[in-house]
This record gives C-alpha cells, sequence and structure tokens, in this order.
C-alpha cells in the first residue's frame, strides 16, 4: 500500500507509524470537527501521517435500543467537512454492498468490519471502489487467514489495501492481541493495531460492550515495539458520554502524552 496515494496524508518521511484516530461515531458535526481539530495539532506536532476515523453509521450493536447514528447522509456530510476542514483523509466502516458505493463519494478509506471480512461481495464492492480497503481481521480468524481477505480485494485490482489487529476472542467476554500475528500479517499488507477495540469486553450480560482503557498504554506500546505500520485509536472528549464504545476509548486530554511516547518508542526501535 502506498499511503502517499491517500489525499491530503502529510508527514510520510517522518518514519513514524501512521494513526487512524477519531470518535467511535458521528455524533455531531461540532463534536467530530473539535476532535479533528485537537488530533490534527497532536499529529502535525509530532509529525504522525494521521487518518480520520468516525463511523458514519453503527450497524454491529448488542441491543435494538443501542445508538445506530444520526443518518448516514448527514454523518457522512461531517465526514467530508472535516476533510476539508482540516485537509486530511478520512475512514469510515462499512456493512453492505450499497454502503460501499455511497461511502466511498465522501471518504478516503472504507473500513470492513471485523464481523463482517469473510464477506466476499462486501470486500470486492470495497476494492472495486477504487478507494483503500481497511481489512479488520475477525475475533474468530487466524492471522494466516488474513491473506485470503487481503487477496479477495488484490484480485479485484485494488493493491491498496490494509489489515487492522482487533485481537481475537478469549473466553466469552474478553479480547487478547497475539502478538506473534502481527509480522505474520505485515507479510500480506501494512498492518495496523486497534488498540482500543482489542481491549473491549464484550457480551456482557447489560447487553453493553466493556472494556479496558487502563491497559491502553500497555498495548500500544507493544504495538509500536513490534513494528506495526500503523496504530487506531478511538478517542472522545468524555468516553462516559459516548455513544457507542465509551467503555474502551481513550480520552482525548490523554492522547497527546501518549503519542509523544510512542513516537519516542519507534525513534529507539528505528535505530537498533
Amino acid at each position: 500500500m502506498d499511503l502517499s496515494l491517500i489525499p491530503n496524508i502529510k508527514h510520510l518521511n517522518s518514519n513514524n507509524f501512521f494513526l487512524l484516530a477519531g470518535p467511535c461515531a458521528i455524533e455531531s458535526e461540532e463534536m467530530a470537527l473539535s476532535i479533528a481539530e485537537k488530533v490534527v495539532k497532536i499529529t502535525d506536532d509530532l509529525k504522525i501521517p494521521y487518518i480520520f476515523k468516525g463511523s458514519f453509521k453503527k450497524a454491529n450493536r448488542s441491543r435494538i435500543d443501542s445508538f445506530t447514528g444520526i443518518g448516514d447522509e448527514k454523518a457522512l456530510k461531517i465526514l467530508r467537512k472535516v476533510s476539508e476542514t482540516f485537509h486530511i483523509p478520512t475512514v469510515t466502516d462499512i456493512h453492505t454492498e450499497e454502503d460501499a458505493k455511497k461511502a466511498a463519494q465522501y471518504v478516503d478509506v472504507l473500513q470492513i468490519p471485523a464481523f463482517l471480512v469473510r464477506q466476499t461481495d462486501l470486500v470486492v464492492a470495497a476494492a472495486k471502489t477504487g478507494k483503500v480497503v481497511n481489512l479488520k481481521k475477525g475475533q474468530f480468524m487466524s492471522p494466516s487467514a488474513m491473506k485470503h481477505a487481503v487477496k479477495k480485494v488484490t484480485d479485484s485490482g485494488n493493491n491498496q489495501v490494509m489489515i487492522t489487529d482487533r485481537g481475537t476472542m478469549f473466553g466469552y467476554q474478553d479480547m487478547v492481541v497475539d502478538f506473534r500475528g502481527i509480522p505474520e500479517m505485515r507479510t500480506f499488507a501494512p498492518t495496523v493495531l486497534d488498540v482500543t477495540h482489542s481491549l473491549q469486553q464484550p457480551n456482557q450480560t447489560s447487553g453493553v460492550t466493556g472494556g479496558r482503557p487502563d491497559m491502553i498504554e500497555t498495548i500500544a506500546r507493544a504495538g509500536v515495539v513490534n513494528n506495526v505500520d500503523g496504530l487506531f485509536i478511538e478517542t472522545h472528549f468524555d468516553p462516559s458520554c459516548a455513544k457507542s464504545d465509551g467503555a474502551n476509548m481513550l480520552h482525548l486530554n490523554h492522547l497527546e502524552s501518549l503519542l509523544t511516547n510512542l513516537v519516542t518508542i519507534r525513534k529507539v526501535v528505528n535505530n537498533l
């Protein structure tokens, strides 16, 4: 994958990991722009290539009364406004073939959710838009199995593909990252570590996913030491009030110190 082909991406010569970060879901225009503004300042200061992340809708919910979005078109227009305002690329997840066509008009990277990464028609539809495709590794899949998902994209005529590891199910209510999979998946495509989703605690009896945000820096540091190409971090001004995945998100006030530490670690690793 050639990051230079992603519109408006900056700091490619910094030798840093790249970053996909933002709220789990687009809740409002003001919220998206405020988060983007702060992350852009941090990543510019640290020279980290940055892609703003926000889901235009949430189709995978535990309960029928869970938040699913503010309206597809409205959220996608907000993503486009973020891109135009700060001159940065954006990524959003899709769930249907129609989503691929629709979202491709607004964002630069289409993300295939972990639960859907084996859905051939969806993966092919994303690939055929010509956009970069981010394949989330299924919680139920081995790292080696991701080569087949990557091949679906490349066989569809699109070489702009990356893999994101978001952990593997450990029992019924926990996730674990197997760092042995990072170097293996990097032989298939650039590999990103989804720090915050890998700390989810799903299938809670309340129907609301739990998480371990206290472990974010631990997992992120391990990913950087193991040469991940990118990091994925969901962040919010007030995770306790976030309408989706608040239990495992990073408070935005902690992002700068975290990334500063990670950039320092990456410099050390690059010099080994």
